[in-house]
């Protein structure tokens, strides 16, 4: 049986409930299958894809294009989780306008439900109230924020000064203001993160940013796929990339000491059919 789709009223719900939201990267069908079959509540297409999927150094290099290819896969494999998609650096700096027609090809081209905006600086607020103006929700991401890290001082947690904690809480209030429907609080003690929470009315979802109303972690990270060091607040779940490598290896060997294929890999051939490849053959060569 099919569960109900998770819509924004419901996730009011799980946060006046107490309930946590789970809610975790997928950037193609088969790990949108993954988290759906796993029941997780939202499945964000973020454009950390473009360092976990498309080998990029930064998530500043990912296009609207490719974003969009992996977007619809996602939607492809997502039935009841609710989808939210980044929209990746560049394509909502220039204008409102920008931002809006964005945001329109996420939702017509690719099926979000949801699109990410990153800040929450006067510009991004701007950005927020025009996307959430032509009628289509935004989940709106502070803290540490990738796009834009090198103007933060590179990848590294925020809320950790007087300055830097006290732009959070004016940030926090400000996206919720501008029409947000959700928070993303990225890299923020957690101890920061609590004074604002209680004034918040819309669930906040942290990463690295304590106990909010949801978690959320890049699949990747999840499995034991990516490479390298991960970040503090990551935990991983499964060593899938381990195994993934010693299947592939373990495949090689036997391809090269000719074990694989074995007889039970391949399709039996009656008489008939050999005898005709052989006559077909002979009649070439005549």
């Amino acid at each position: 049986m099919m569960r109900p789709q998770i819509t924004f009223r419901r996730l009011a719900e799980m946060k006046a409930a107490r309930e946590p939201i789970v809610m975790v990267t997928a950037y193609d069908y088969p790990t949108a299958r993954t988290a759906e079959q796993a029941e997780v509540d939202m499945v964000l297409v973020g454009d950390s894809g473009a360092q976990v999927v498309l080998g990029y150094d930064s998530t500043v290099a990912v296009t609207v294009d490719e974003m969009l290819v992996l977007a619809a896969a996602v939607r492809r494999g997502v039935r009841s989780a609710f989808v939210v998609c980044d929209l990746p650096f560049g394509s909502t700096e220039v204008s409102d306008e920008q931002a809006v027609h964005t945001a329109v090809r996420f939702v017509k081209e690719a099926g979000a439900d949801a699109v990410k905006l990153e800040g929450g600086g006067p510009s991004r607020l701007s950005r927020i109230r025009a996307v959430v103006a032509s009628g289509i929700p935004v989940v709106a991401h502070i803290g540490l924020t990738p796009q834009t890290a090198t103007a933060l001082g590179g990848m590294r947690a925020q809320g950790r000064t007087a300055e830097s904690a006290e732009r959070l809480v004016r940030e926090a209030l400000a996206v919720q203001e501008a029409g947000a429907s959700v928070l993303v609080i990225e890299a923020v003690p957690g101890e920061v993160a609590d004074v604002v929470l209680p004034e918040l009315r819309i669930p906040v979802i942290g990463i690295g940013a304590g106990r909010a109303d949801g978690q959320v972690l890049v699949m990747h990270d999840v499995l034991g796929i990516t490479e390298g060091r991960a970040p503090a607040f990551v935990k991983r779940y499964a060593e899938v990339g381990d195994a993934m490598v010693g299947g592939v290896a373990a495949y090689a060997a036997e391809v090269r000491s000719r074990v694989f294929p074995g007889a039970e890999h391949g399709y039996p051939a009656t008489p008939e059919a050999v005898e005709a490849a052989r006559a077909a053959l002979a009649q070439r060569s005549s």
